[in-house]
């Protein structure tokens, strides 16, 4: 199956995120107003993945 060009960028933009949040989190002092907002990003990135993938 091939996938949709948006859906690949999306993936690699949550890959992203997915990093951050686990840089952000590993920190001394995490920035929670930074995580949650990379977490927000993250779950509407993940919410747009799943509208785009065909249905089984």
């Amino acid at each position: 199956m091939t996938q949709q060009p948006r859906l690949l960028s999306l993936q690699e933009r949550h890959a992203t995120l997915e990093r951050q949040i686990a840089a952000e989190g590993a920190r001394p002092q995490p920035d929670a107003l930074s995580l949650g907002r990379l977490k927000r990003a993250k779950l509407r990135l993940k919410e747009e993945m799943q509208r785009l993938r065909p249905a089984r």
